[in-house]
């Protein structure tokens, strides 16, 4: 992209309209360190009228009211319209966060679509009312949408996390508030075109680019019924504190420190193919991403070898070139933090096997080479601590208890892998460590189960009927004894 993207308004109520505000924010190339987009930051004030139009749609207007096929009718078109859109999705996703163009067209933007795909589907079955028998009679049991949402993303994987929010809140009749990331506003504008050709009626969904005041502002707002929340643990925290004040209620997705368990019976070769793309994937700026890595001693040095071979092979590069595998960072904040743990990595003793630096050849851009730490202990930061950045840890163990406790020696709990010859062993791995999503010789995301974290990685699921079932609220119809539906 080399031509400047430019918004004068923002996405209130289902209508493009003048900020408040004068202020405006610069979205900057990761690659070039150049502007190439300005969009409005939308203020306290453009807050109050988004909050206030998706109350009033939710109180008084058709959506929550209308039919689920009536509903669905619509998402699908937004659906179907990213899917048209999807590469352009992708291409303005890699010029602002510096996803490898040849990654982003799946992770960025078919990812995207599935999750809209995915819900309208868990939707269609969903048990929106059932009848039980009490203790002290029949009951009903609803499930009624919660109402206001206000979705707050990040910039690593800003559509894939919109869409998990909005669709399944959109779906059960919630109207939403979505405030995205100042690093990634751009591809927002795409999804507010599609939104809005779609037909969602007034008021149900604005679309608000905005920094952590704004967002704190809207995430403490008293007609926000629900907060959906992507980001850090730190951030987690304060949105928890904030909606505490209103009870407002709150699904946090937080950060990773995920663990892929190598056990020595595994063909080496598929586990590094099948490790090495989800350790540095968004150049290692994934929540998800398998940043330790842990080896049995009896085969360590062959594998420190040839992970670390398969990441210094990784081609760094402009994320628009589609023979890049790994780009710059979103920010220089994010390469000098990069920077900063692997000289911390150094101080504790663990050893660099391959990278640790700023690549040689690139003057430009917030780039860093992908780093493979080895003789790491996973009581060093290194390995304990989320870097969002290209840099890998790989530890040893001795046994499978010990690794283990390993993985599970970790303030998160949100994702991990297991590679094993015994896929039956892999499966007791996977039930054993503590974290919320596993998977078993492949890394894997399914939109169609429950997706989330233990500990430090978050409060509630995203996807699935269990996701789903986050935006409702549930009542209880005490019916009379004898009663019979007519």
């Amino acid at each position: 992209m080399t031509e400047l993207v430019e918004h004068g308004q923002l996405f209130i109520g289902g209508e493009f309209t003048d900020p408040l505000g004068t202020e405006v924010i610069e979205v900057i190339s990761p690659h070039t360190e150049e502007v190439i987009g300005r969009v409005p930051h939308a203020s306290e004030g453009d807050v109050d009228r988004a909050v206030a139009a998706a109350r009033r749609a939710f109180d008084e207007g058709p959506w929550p009211r209308m039919g689920l096929d009536e509903r669905i009718a619509v998402i699908t078109r937004i659906k179907d319209a990213f899917a048209v859109r999807h590469e352009e999705f992708a291409r303005l996703i890699s010029a602002q966060n510096g996803t490898p163009y040849s990654a982003s067209v799946m992770v960025q933007a078919l990812a995207a679509m599935m999750v809209w795909d995915s819900a309208i589907t868990v939707a269609r079955d969903f048990p929106y009312e059932e009848r039980r028998d009490g203790v002290l009679g029949p009951l009903l049991v609803r499930r009624e949408p919660v109402g206001v949402v206000a979705a707050v993303v990040p910039w690593n994987v800003p559509q894939f996390t919109a869409a998990a929010k909005l669709a399944p809140a959109l779906l059960a009749g919630c109207t939403a508030v979505l405030k995205v990331s100042p690093e990634t506003p751009l591809d927002a504008y795409l999804l507010a075109e599609l939104a809005e050709e779609a037909g969602l009626p007034p008021g149900v969904l604005s679309i608000l680019p905005a920094d952590r005041e704004v967002s704190e502002y809207l995430v403490g707002h008293p007609d926000v019924d629900k907060v959906s929340f992507t980001g850090s643990v730190a951030a987690g925290r304060r949105v928890m504190e904030v909606a505490s004040r209103n009870l407002t209620r709150v699904t946090l997705e937080l950060g990773g420190k995920s663990a892929a368990v190598i056990l020595p019976d595994a063909d080496l070769e598929a586990a590094v193919a099948g490790i090495v793309p989800f350790a540095w994937m968004i150049n290692g700026q994934a929540c998800v991403a398998q940043t330790r890595i842990l080896a049995p001693n009896s085969r360590y040095d062959e594998m420190a070898e040839a992970f670390a071979a398969a990441a210094g092979a990784l081609r760094v590069g402009d994320p628009l070139d589609p023979t890049t595998e790994l780009g710059p960072l979103v920010a220089r904040r994010q390469q000098q933090r990069s920077l900063d743990y692997i000289r911390l990595g150094q101080e504790e003793g663990a050893k660099i096997l391959t990278g640790g630096n700023r690549p040689a050849a690139r003057e430009r851009g917030w780039y860093v080479e992908p780093t493979l730490f080895g003789s790491v202990d996973n009581s060093m930061r290194i390995a304990r601590e989320e870097i969002f950045g290209p840099v890998i840890c790989l530890i040893p163990y001795e046994d499978e208890d010990e690794a283990v406790r390993i993985a599970d020696d970790s303030p998160y709990g949100l994702s991990g892998s297991v590679w094993t010859a015994d896929t039956e062993r892999g499966i007791d791995v996977a039930r054993r460590v503590r974290t919320g999503t596993y998977s078993v010789n492949t890394f894997s995301l399914d939109m169609l189960g429950p997706f989330g974290g233990y500990k430090n990685s978050g409060l509630g699921r995203e996807f699935g009927p269990e996701g789903y079932g986050e935006f409702f609220e549930h009542k209880m119809i005490h019916l009379p004894a004898g009663y019979r539906e007519a």
